[in-house]
């Protein structure tokens, strides 16, 4: 085993980022391919000196306090909801994350439920293999253009920007809602125009959500949103499953009150509101956000760079809550 920091890993990383977490220090992890469990949480992290923890890990105050010679908490992930960041800061544990390197591919993931949800290709893919397919027909799985459509954006940060990126290619015209608006000129410079969160449900044709979770955007999008969607709009969630909520969903699909949903995460993961998984209209991918060889790496790589660089004293790279190392 190396010499180093003792790093405690909760789930296997690609093989490069492993490399790097076994050469520069005595890394021990999770070799199941599952999610600890609160105590496994503990007992793994007992003489740690560094967590390297994912998103579906719950690090809470019990799991934090642990074991107080912990020296930082690396998450692989952008978002942070999984972690007490408040039990963390008042240690003066630094927590770190991995942004940016998987805004592309987010983005691509967005758009690939969009697609699929308006030409309702997972529908025509599970009807082909059922081999009842018997040849081409004028009203078969009719969907929605794409091209001209008006695409919603409810948050703009870096991957609602690549959204727009993406939307002109497809010539359409992209309304925004974000907390914080942009100033006229970056508005126009980025061909986008501001509405408020209402009136982007009401006019969008699809509605993309990329918003980070905390207690402002729990149910962010519920059913008072929803209804305002056309009869033919798709909402689609790449952000946090919570951001939406689920049940309100259902019922809009069931009733036929929009015309459908990409989802790639859920309230409840890995667990779905039941009715969901039975609605065609409902396209659903298993968390595949940043789910390519190239970002995941990118990501683990960055995740062990912060973790490495804490153990070690210095400043790591991507800190969440700065004011601990102030």
């Amino acid at each position: 085993m190396s010499a180093g920091p003792k790093i405690f890993l909760t789930r296997e990383l690609p093989p490069d980022s492993m490399a790097i977490l076994r050469r520069h220090s005595q890394l021990t992890y999770n070799q199941d391919d599952r999610v600890l469990d609160k105590q496994e949480l503990i007992d793994g992290l007992k003489d740690a000196d560094g967590l390297l923890c994912l998103l579906n890990d719950t690090i809470d105050a019990d799991v934090i306090n642990a074991n107080p010679n912990l020296r930082v908490i690396s998450n692989f992930a952008v978002g942070f909801n999984n972690i007490d960041v408040n039990a963390a800061t008042a240690r003066k544990l630094p927590i770190t994350n991995t942004p940016g390197v998987l805004t592309e591919t987010t983005a691509d993931m967005a758009f690939a439920l969009l697609m699929a949800a308006a030409r309702r290709v997972a529908e025509g893919d599970r009807f082909v293999r059922t081999r009842g397919w018997n040849g081409w027909g004028p009203l078969q799985f009719l969907g929605c253009e794409v091209t001209g459509a008006t695409l919603g954006l409810v948050g703009l940060g870096r991957i609602g920007k690549s959204m727009i990126q993406r939307a002109k290619g497809f010539e359409m015209p992209v309304v925004y809602w974000n907390r914080t608006r942009m100033s006229e000129k970056e508005e126009s410079a980025l061909g986008v125009t501001y509405k408020s969160l209402d009136d982007v449900m009401t006019h969008s044709d699809f509605v993309s959500v990329h918003v980070a979770l905390n207690d402002e955007t729990h149910h962010l999008i519920g059913a008072e949103q929803i209804s305002r969607m056309k009869p033919t709009g798709i909402l689609i969630n790449t952000s946090r499953g919570p951001v939406v909520d689920e049940s309100a969903l259902v019922e809009a699909l069931k009733s036929r009150s929009i015309g459908g949903a990409g989802l790639d995460v859920y309230e409840n993961e890995p667990l779905l509101e039941p009715e969901l998984y039975d609605l065609p209209t409902a396209v659903l991918a298993p968390h595949l956000g940043s789910a390519t060889l190239q970002t995941r790496t990118k990501m683990g790589n960055m995740a062990a760079e912060n973790c490495l660089a804490a153990c070690d004293g210095k400043r790591p790279p991507n800190l969440v809550n700065p004011e601990v190392w102030d």
